[in-house]
């Protein structure tokens, strides 16, 4: 960039000159005689000075891209440093096959650009928590990212002990203003509505499930968002359509919703959606070993069950974390909340299996669906009383 600005004053400098020539030649041939051999002399220099102007420009345009490629990496990153950063996830861990996955390969594919460095420390029980963001401050790093609802209260009280430090907690409102927090959350109850209206519309036995985690603020948006789905395909269908719900107040334990999703197949279930973390991987297995179906939740999940999956919401929370990691990068970041929508694209959507058992016509209703919650002609509940006054399930 300095050749260039160079090359600014240097073409500047000689225009100046030029005119200045020029208004000398001009007050000249008014007084004396043109002089015919210093005026070709100096019209043979001039042009020899714009040749090399020429040249000049030529090379400045020569290297325009590179320069334009630096200007655009600079902009990326000022500082041309990596962005430290520290997660500190919730009992799943980072294999939960869910959004604390999610969100460790956002942070994975953020290192291997070179935008960030990071680590992570697991939590196996709440009595983790704080003891685990007292380790991540001593690392330094530029934020720590809690994932999970369940972290807020050890977040929102370390945010206030610790101004200075930036920390970004995923699934979790920023309940309290906190400067130094940004909280991070999705319209889960919409992409919910999808899926249980694709369940509804897919069930021969007219009977699905629904299995949670810890009953909660965020459970109940993928709870009542399924449920009003499912309702939606009811009242296509002109058949009523029974939800079983159970929640197996926990977020690791696969046994569980192994147990509890058999039992819902063995009730009559043939399509089950899990919100639960860890404990989806039971509900997984159970469909596979009762060959029925399962809709995975948070990330694309097909892989495990390749023959059995519907469909899986999908929570763009490795997006999400690479945006924020950005936004600190330009100097851009800031405490508040943030909330992606179905609007948003690939942030809150969903995911087909790659098995062809949902049909196009099913798919092409969910466009139209999808497009309805986004104008706002067809309302999602987030939780029971919602669903209650919106008309969708009975009191």
């Amino acid at each position: 960039m300095k050749i260039k600005n160079f090359m600014s004053i240097a073409a500047a400098l000689s225009l100046s000159l030029v005119l200045a020539s020029c208004g000398s030649n001009t007050e000249n041939a008014k007084n004396e005689p043109a002089d015919n051999e210093t005026k070709v002399e100096e019209k043979a220099d001039d042009t020899a000075d714009k040749s090399e102007e020429t040249e000049n420009t030529e090379e400045n345009t020569a290297d325009a891209p590179e320069e334009d490629k630096d200007e655009e990496e600079k902009a990326a990153n000022p500082t041309g440093e990596e962005v430290n950063l520290t997660m500190v996830t919730d009992f799943g861990g980072v294999n939960d096959k869910s959004f604390n996955q999610s969100a460790y390969e956002g942070l994975q594919k953020a290192e291997e650009e070179g935008s960030a460095k990071f680590d992570y420390i697991e939590s196996h029980k709440e009595a983790d928590f704080v003891p685990n963001l007292e380790s991540a401050l001593d690392s330094e790093s530029d934020i720590i990212l809690t994932v999970g609802y369940a972290l807020f209260p050890a977040t929102d009280e370390a945010a206030e002990e610790n101004p200075e430090q930036n920390y970004v907690i995923i699934d979790n409102a920023n309940e309290n203003d906190r400067e130094n927090l940004l909280g991070v959350t999705f319209a889960d109850h919409q992409n919910s509505f999808l899926v249980g209206y694709i369940a509804g519309m897919q069930s021969e036995t007219n009977n699905v499930g629904f299995v949670g985690g810890i009953k909660g603020v965020i459970v109940d948006r993928f709870e009542y968002g399924f449920r009003a789905g499912v309702e939606q395909a009811a009242r296509e269908k002109g058949e009523p359509i029974t939800v079983q719900v159970q929640y197996a107040n926990s977020f690791n334990d696969q046994a569980a919703g192994k147990n509890i999703a058999d039992r819902m197949y063995q009730e009559g279930a043939d399509v089950i959606f899990h919100a639960a973390g860890g404990v989806g991987i039971g509900v997984i297995e159970a469909a596979k070993e009762n060959d029925k179906w399962v809709v995975g939740v948070d990330r694309d999940q097909q892989d495990e069950a390749p023959d059995n999956m519907l469909v899986s919401t999908v929570k763009g929370v490795g997006d999400a974390v690479r945006q924020i990691i950005d936004e600190y990068a330009q100097g851009k970041f800031e405490g508040g909340e943030q909330t992606f929508t179905l609007a948003d694209g690939e942030a809150v959507t969903i995911a087909y299996a790659d098995n062809g058992i949902v049909s196009q016509e099913i798919k092409d209703k969910v466009e139209e669906i999808k497009q309805q919650i986004i104008d706002g002609k067809i309302e999602v509940p987030e939780n029971e009383e919602q669903a209650i006054d919106q008309g969708w399930i009975e009191k």
